[in-house]
């Protein structure tokens, strides 16, 4: 397993290509690029700042998914082209960063609504394929109020659409109010990157190592799940940036320590 930090981290502190530039100075061997805006989405932004990743593995592009990602299982054709118009933009800025992993969020849950499992498969055989084109994994990622929203669903989707991967992200699985380990079990074999944080006594998400969870638990189950990937943190809740490679080289060890 690579540690990486997710460039998300730092959303509130930086713009994203200074964001890169500060990852290689804290060390960081992978990194997962947030894209958080429609000006950041172009390839035109991509060319201009991806020497800045240079020595650091970009292993993902992640995008604001609320911008685009749910008309992508609209109904109609036209609804579902200004999505793919904006995800094909996303995956020439991946390759140009050399990324080789998309991470999803897809549908907006309203609540209450059930799931058609058939239709939510079709869209994402066309989104996974769409992807591929440009030599990109489409990454279904565990999130409360995103698509997969519980565990189950990603073995729903994944026994339709075969080209589906999983990212595990521990924070939103909590918020989901089930236990991790149902989500990784729910992805074993498939899972393409984590995404890590801890959360303290009262919940509150913080940095690896200022909280409560074993990590030396987490990191055997996903080396069980057969996961050998980039586990990047994503924890925007610290003071100093030197706080996140303090963090960094903590998971470092406890993954040196269960080899």
């Amino acid at each position: 397993m690579k540690i990486g930090i997710s460039t998300a981290s730092l959303c509130k502190r930086a713009e994203t290509e200074d964001a890169l530039s500060l990852l290689k100075e804290l060390g960081a061997e992978t990194c997962e690029v947030y894209l958080g805006t429609f000006y950041e989405y172009r390839p035109e932004f991509a060319k201009k700042f991806a020497e800045r990743a240079a020595g650091v593995e970009v292993n993902s592009v992640h995008a604001n998914p609320l911008n685009f990602e749910p008309q992508l299982f609209f109904r109609s054709r036209r609804d579902r082209g200004d999505g793919f118009y904006w995800l094909d933009q996303i995956l020439r800025s991946a390759q140009i960063f050399g990324a080789k992993n998309y991470t999803f969020h897809g549908s907006l849950r309203k609540g209450g609504e059930k799931d058609d499992f058939s239709y939510i498969a079709e869209r994402l055989r066309e989104v996974a394929d769409f992807c591929a084109r440009y030599g990109v994994n489409l990454c279904l990622e565990n999130v409360r109020w995103g698509l997969y929203n519980r565990p189950s669903v990603f073995t729903e989707l994944k026994q339709r659409c075969s080209q589906l991967s999983g990212v595990f992200d521990i924070k939103q699985a909590r918020k989901s109010g089930y236990p991790y380990q149902m989500y990784i079990k729910d992805m074993a074999g498939a899972i393409s990157q984590v995404h890590i944080s801890d959360a303290d006594e009262n919940g509150k998400t913080c940095l690896p190592g200022q909280g409560g969870y074993d990590f030396k638990e987490v990191f055997a189950r996903l080396k069980d799940a057969g996961f050998d990937g980039s586990v990047l943190i994503k924890c925007e809740n610290f003071q100093e940036t030197d706080e996140l490679k303090r963090a960094a080289d903590f998971l470092k060890e406890v993954i040196y320590n269960i080899r």
